[in-house]
């Protein structure tokens, strides 16, 4: 299907573009009144996740309320897990939690992975293919998933921790049985994402919401060669990286085979640069707490952050933006960014 707004998809594509496109991570979401009505009728967040013509109704809602220039299907990172044999469940104003975690040997040899995992998802594919549908080629859909690193952290911590110390020591005491595991994430999670694209999406994010946790030595062995192997078997569509807090990796991931180089709020536009050079495409950096400054301040910040980029630029917020965040200082940010110029 022709997508008749493709800004994202050109300037990924290394293009030159008019004007830099926006989107925003949890764009879809409590921001939103619409999103809070439909929460509040529903048993949690996982009914929503998991019902697919309400996962979809989601997603499209951001489309017409901020005018972004790309949806991103609303789901969670965590149904990777969950398909591979470890439920979670998600405590409202807690977050996510898992009654059974990866402590041996055994426990990884019982997952199931790759293919039949991917097999569980049918709900996430289902509400790809009705967002596609609804949107009928006005803008691209976005999919995407956890990177192993984070999706392993979860599965060995069993919630979120400030320092992931269980997933961390495992990495120390046992690196043979990290790196298994790892393996199977990244071949389940390789699967999953080719499903999505075959259902429909125009281009992948994976996030590395834990990176900075590691020290760079960490990263380079235990994050990095499995985010190359995803790079390198998703070649259908664009790829994003974002890997938060992990400037100092930033000269790896520019080696991965990635389109885009998403960065968070504390890597200046100008060190970003420096490090993968003028022509990398990068997506970010806006702190999200900006977003509660006045208006005229949002504005002036939006310009400045992409003037500092000059060009190759997604913009977005170096995190996802945060539920109390005001509406209009949210389409503030999205509407500065669209009567750009270049």
């Amino acid at each position: 299907m022709k997508i008749h707004n493709d800004l994202l998809l050109r300037v990924a594509r290394g293009e030159k573009t008019e004007r830099p496109p926006v989107w925003l991570m949890r764009q879809a979401g409590r921001i939103l009144p619409q999103y809070r009505s439909l929460r509040a009728s529903l048993s949690g967040f996982k009914e929503l996740v998991e019902t697919p013509h309400l996962a979809a109704e989601v997603t499209l809602q951001p489309v017409d309320e901020l005018g972004v220039d790309a949806a991103i299907i609303f789901s969670d990172i965590l149904v990777i897990p969950e398909a591979m044999g470890l439920p979670y469940e998600m405590i409202e104003k807690k977050g996510p939690n898992f009654p059974k975690t990866i402590q041996s040997a055994n426990d990884i040899a019982s997952l199931i992975e790759g293919e039949n995992a991917a097999d569980q998802l049918g709900y996430v594919y289902k509400a790809i293919e009705i967002t596609v549908n609804e949107l009928q080629g006005k803008i691209p859909l976005i999919g995407f998933a956890g990177a192993p690193w984070t999706i392993f952290s979860y599965m060995v911590e069993g919630a979120g921790s400030k320092t992931f110390s269980k997933a961390k020591k495992l990495l120390y005491k046992e690196p043979a049985l990290a790196h298994e595991l790892m393996g199977k994430i990244t071949t389940t999670t390789i699967c999953y994402l080719k499903r999505k694209i075959a259902a429909g999406v125009s281009i992948v994010q994976v996030f590395d919401s834990w990176a900075g946790v590691l020290s760079p030595a960490q990263y380079e062995t235990f994050a990095i060669p499995y985010l190359k192997q995803i790079c390198a078997a998703i070649t259908e569509v664009p790829i994003i990286v974002f890997a938060r807090g992990a400037w100092f990796a930033l000269e790896n991931i520019n080696q991965l085979d990635c389109a885009v180089v998403g960065l968070d709020w504390n890597t200046p536009p100008e060190v970003a640069r420096q490090k993968l050079g003028n022509q990398r495409v990068v997506q970010g950096n806006l702190d999200p707490c900006f977003l509660y400054a006045s208006q005229e301040e949002i504005a002036v910040a939006a310009k400045e952050m992409i003037l500092k980029f000059n060009g190759h630029h997604i913009v977005n917020l170096g995190h996802g933006v945060y539920p109390d965040t005001l509406l209009e200082n949210v389409k503030t940010f999205v509407n500065t960014v669209k009567e750009f110029k270049y």
